[in-house]
Parts: structure tokens; C-alpha cells; sequence
């Protein structure tokens, strides 16, 4: 409605309204009772007409005995008209709720230069809404030559509802990923693999302990590389690192650091085989006394108490010959390199555990776990990426969909902190800024967004998310934004939520979603709150700086080859005879 108080024209919304009944005054005969009712109604400022348009903000109180009007036609669609210019780009996302007549029509430049919040319950539309808004901004540049080299899009699907041939848009490059039979691989170039912190993604690593850890054995690991020239080279040194270390290790008394160092050995060495082609247990070569607490050579009881392995003053020990008639070490000699440049590195892992182990540097306890799920790893990386060196991700393409259904647990939680965090970095790092637009879109992100998670630890789980609220809370001055959809707001990091500028928000049930949405937007009127519970599929409350103030929309209905591979399961056609 508004209000006119002078010349200005005030634009208030209705809130709510309720009747008061006047029985002060004396009832006269056929006098209808609808006489003594007022209605009033509950309005909130929330802008003002000028010559240009609708403008938000209070510019003027009304008052006392200023009139109010229904707005007509031409000032309703002003109103929720939400670009400056009339040359400026507009995205057409449905109608009015409440008026089917008044098209929504959303200006590019507000809309995708901020972050953007896509949240509702499952079946409420919230996917479909995600393909109609990147539907429409693909349908109005296509075949824009600057549009394709000025832009990026990375779409993280983890239930593969996005890549389908026509789903939003053709043309754009889709990775399905598997970790049970390869689909497809994602190019990544060595170098960039054997980057520090794309390594403590993949090991799950901690910032206090194992990162520094891991930073040590990467140093070590382009020592090598720098060092050996060739790989035979390198190889000769990394044997010999290994026999100096095995020497080093059998003069500790303490075995209770012996025994661990002992089995990282065998996890780098080769294992030995008898004549029968039977495994050889590496410790049979070796025994230990528990009442002098010393290692030694076995053998006949009468000689073997004197092979002790730490005496250099023994005869024929000096330089620790001993140390050299034992399986560690002749299996040492026998080390060949990996093919699998990660395996090679995971042996490198554990030398410099065992070095930082005896120099009392490390705890067991809080490095080998990080090796451990470097370990796991190794099979799921080696089914989801490819190893090339020449590395064109986005394959002549602006627009990249990683399909994760095929997935694992591990995979799903890896991979899309892994590119997005590169890709973060990368697009940072341009100086010249060839691309200078990265958008990334990450459907389900409660899958890695969420800080709820109990299958990971707290301090990785802190890593995680400082990732991409790093990204969310510095990448508008590098061009890079974010759009995120969930069916569970309250899982999402709050910080990540707040910092989100845009909001379609469809139908929520759940208190703590409620709440958690209440909280964290500040776009959000009572109205649009009271509401979310009720919307109807296809309908949500947009809010944010895209639009002058919170309204209901009716998302408009889609082609079916660009719709999202979302619909529930029709089960009577199935059941029906």
C-alpha cells in the first residue's frame, strides 16, 4: 500500500491485521453490526516512490491523517522491479505467488557477483530452482565468446542430478567419478598433487602436528628429486638413507621405539620369500635381550649373546657389520622405486617418521595416522584421478560437472574440498586474470560443509571448513563466488551461512532449520519466516541484496531434458497391474 504524506509517496507492507468492535455507541434499529467494526491493519515501512522507482529505505514517517491507498497496477510492478537500469540484464525465475501476472525477473549483476543460499527440505523444489536460475543465465549467453572465456562454472553433484547431456545447458564437461569400476578420471599434473596442502587433503591432516610433518617429508622428497638427477640416482640415495637409518635404529635400547620404526621398514622395503615362495618374517633375523635390553644376531646359544647389534666395539661390528646380516637391511639393498609416484611418496612418509622418531622430533601416535589415510587413499586416487602432464581440467569448456554418486564416503569428502581448493588457489594466484570469474556450485553441501560430522576429527574437520569459508569470506575480491543448496541449513557452518548474500529459501519443517535461517539471514521479515513452513513445491521466499525486500515466488517450470534427474519414484506405476 501507500501512504502519501505530502509529496512523497511512502510504500508500506501489510503485515497483519485484526477488528476492534465499537459498543460505545447506542444501537439504532436495522442497523447493520458491521457499522461497529473496525479493521485495522499492521503495516512496516519498507521504501518510497521517486520518478526513477521504487527506492527501500525510510526516507519520512507518515502522519497523523495521511491517507492511505491499494497500489495500482504500474506502481505494483514497479515495485517489484529490481534492476536500475532498464538496459541492464535480467534473469526471468517465475511469478508472484499471490499474482501470477507479475513476472520476477532478477538482474544478473546482483544476483551472480554475490554468494548465493539455496535451502528446502527434500521434494520442495530446491534443486529444481538451482537448475532454472545457471538454466537461465546459460540460455541468455549462449554463444557469448566472452561470456565462455571470461567465466567458470565447477558444479559439485554429489547424487549425479546435473549431468546429464541437456541438464541446464549443453556442452559443458562432465567428470563421473567412480571409486568401484572407472568412469571417468580427472586430469591433475603431478606437480600440482605434490603441493603441501593438497597432500594433507588427501592424508586428512592436522594443522599443529602432521601438516609440519608432511611439509618435512615433501622437502625430503624434492631433496631426493633435485639430488639423484635420474631415477636410478635417486634411488641409490634413498637406499642409503634407508640402510644408515636401520644401523641407527638398532642402537636404541629403548624397544618400545624400536618395535613401531622396526614395522615402518618393512612397510618400505620389499618383502622376502623363502625357497618355497613362502613371506619371511623380517624379525626372525633379529632377537632381542629383555634382561640387557639389547638386539642381536641368533643363533647357537653360545655365540649369540655376543652379536650384539649395537656394540661397535665387538670384532667385525665397528661400522655395525652385524646390522647388515639382518632381513631389514638385505631387503634394503633389494628397494626398487615405485612406478606410482604417491607410493614412492608414502615410503618417503614413514623414512621421515622413523627419523623423526629417533631424533625424538615426532610422537608415533599423532604422525601415523596421517600415513595411514594417505594409504587408504592410494586406490580411490588412483581411481578418480589421472596423472598427466599436460592438464587441461575444463577441457575447452567454462562450465565442469563432478558427478559423485558413483563415489565412496572418502571420495565425496575429498575430491570436492581438493578442487575447490585448488581451483581457489589457482584463480588467487592469476596475476593477469585471463579468467576473471570462478563460480562454484556445490549441490547436497551438507555433505561437506556440515559441522556436525563424526567421522572425521575435530581438528580436520576445523581444516575443512576454515577452507571454504576462506573462500566464502575472501573470494568476492578475487572474483570468486559461491552458490550453495541444502536440505539441511542447520548442519552448514553458521559463519558460511551468514556470509551468503542471496536466498531462495524453500519449504522447511524442521525446528532447527527454522531457527538456524531465523537467525543467521537478516533479510528475512516475520512474514517470510511465519511461511516457510507452508510453501508449496516450486515456491520459495527469495531475499537478499537481489531484491528490495523478501518475497514469495513461484519458480517457473522448466523443459524436461533440462531438469535436474531429481523426481521421486511414481510407484504405482510400478505397483499398479
Amino acid at each position: 500500500m501507500k501512504i502519501l504524506n505530502g509529496f512523497d509517496m511512502l510504500i508500506a507492507k501489510i503485515e497483519t491485521e485484526f477488528i476492534n468492535q465499537d459498543n460505545s455507541q447506542e444501537a439504532v434499529n436495522y442497523e447493520e453490526q458491521g457499522h461497529h467494526i473496525k479493521r485495522v491493519l499492521c503495516t512496516s515501512l519498507i521504501g518510497y516512490m521517486t520518478t526513477s522507482g521504487f527506492v527501500k529505505g525510510v526516507k519520512t514517517l507518515p502522519l497523523v491523517g495521511n491517507e492511505a491507498y491499494i497500489l495500482n497496477t504500474k506502481e505494483f510492478s514497479s515495485i517489484h522491479r529490481f534492476v536500475q537500469n532498464d538496459d541492464e540484464l535480467t534473469i526471468r525465475l517465475g511469478t508472484l505467488s499471490t499474482d501470477s501476472q507479475i513476472i520476477v525477473s532478477l538482474g544478473v549483476q546482483n544476483l551472480f557477483s554475490n554468494h548465493v543460499g539455496i535451502f528446502g527440505n527434500t521434494g520442495s523444489g530446491k534443486s529444481y530452482t538451482l537448475a532454472q536460475i545457471y538454466h537461465r543465465l546459460f540460455e541468455l549467453f549462449r554463444g557469448n565468446d566472452n561470456f565462455k572465456a571470461n567465466s567458470r562454472f565447477l558444479f559439485i553433484d554429489f547424487n549425479g542430478e546435473y549431468s546429464g547431456d541437456s541438464v541446464m545447458t549443453e556442452g559443458k564437461k562432465v567428470y563421473k567419478l567412480s571409486t568401484y569400476t572407472p568412469i571417468n578420471k580427472i586430469p591433475m599434473s603431478q606437480d600440482s598433487v605434490m603441493d603441501l596442502d593438497t597432500l594433507c587433503i588427501f592424508a586428512s591432516a592436522t594443522e599443529k602436528t602432521q601438516r609440519p610433518f608432511i611439509s618435512r617429508a615433501l622437502n625430503l622428497y624434492h631433496w631426493l628429486r633435485d639430488k639423484g638427477g635420474n631415477k636410478d640416482e635417486m634411488q641409490n640415495i634413498f637406499r642409503a638413507m634407508l640402510c644408515k637409518n636401520i644401523k641407527a635404529i638398532f642402537t636404541m635400547e629403548d624397544k618400545s621405539k624400536v618395535e613401531p620404526l622396526l614395522e615402518y621398514i618393512v612397510s618400505i622395503v620389499p618383502p622376502k620369500y623363502d625357497v618355497d615362495g613362502f613371506g619371511v618374517d623380517l624379525r626372525e633375523s633379529v632377537s632381542y635381550h629383555e634382561t640387557h635390553k639389547y638386539y642381536y644376531l641368533p643363533g647357537d646359544r653360545e655365540s649369540a649373546y655376543k652379536r650384539k647389534l649395537s656394540d661397535r666395539d665387538l670384532e667385525g661390528n665397528k661400522n655395525g657389520e652385524f646390522v647388515e646380516r639382518t632381513h631389514y637391511y638385505t631387503q634394503a639393498l633389494e628397494y626398487q622405486i615405485p612406478d606410482d609416484f604417491i607410493r614412492f611418496f608414502i615410503d618417503i612418509l614413514y623414512l621421515q617418521l622413523v627419523q623423526d622418531v629417533k631424533n625424538s622430533r615426532a610422537q608415533n601416535d599423532h604422525i601415523h595416522p596421517a600415513i595411514e589415510k594417505l594409504k587408504s587413499m592410494v586406490r580411490n586416487i588412483s581411481m578418480v584421478l589421472d596423472f598427466k602432464e599436460d592438464v587441461d581440467f575444463w577441457d575447452k569448456s567454462n562450465i565442469v560437472v563432478v558427478d559423485l554418486r558413483m563415489a565412496n564416503q572418502d571420495t565425496k569428502k575429498m575430491i570436492p574440498l581438493l578442487l575447490c581448493h585448488s581451483a581457489y588457489k589457482q584463480h588467487t594466484q592469476n596475476k593477469d586474470k585471463a579468467t576473471p570469474y570462478l563460480n562454484i556450485v556445490i549441490d547436497e553441501a551438507h555433505n561437506i560443509l556440515s559441522y556436525q560430522s563424526t567421522r572425521e576429527s575435530e581438528s580436520w574437520k576445523d581444516y575443512r571448513l576454515e577452507v571454504f569459508e576462506e573462500i566464502i569470506k575472501e573470494g568476492r575480491k578475487f572474483g570468486v563466488f559461491m552458490t550453495i543448496a541444502s536440505q539441511r541449513p542447520s548442519d552448514i557452518s553458521s559463519t558460511i551461512v551468514s556470509q551468503l548474500h542471496n536466498y531462495f529459501i524453500h519449504r522447511l519443517v524442521n525446528d532447527e532449520d527454522l531457527t538456524k535461517v531465523a537467525k543467521t539471514i537478516s533479510y528475512l521479515d516475520r512474514i517470510s519466516q511465519e511461511s516457510l513452513p507452508i510453501l508449496p513445491t516450486g515456491s520459495c521466499v527469495v531475499a537478499g541484496q537481489v531484491v528490495e525486500m523478501p518475497l514469495i515466488i513461484q519458480i517457473d517450470k522448466m523443459n524436461d531434458r533440462h531438469k535436474p534427474d531429481n523426481e521421486t519414484l511414481k510407484l504405482l506405476d510400478y505397483w499398479k497391474a
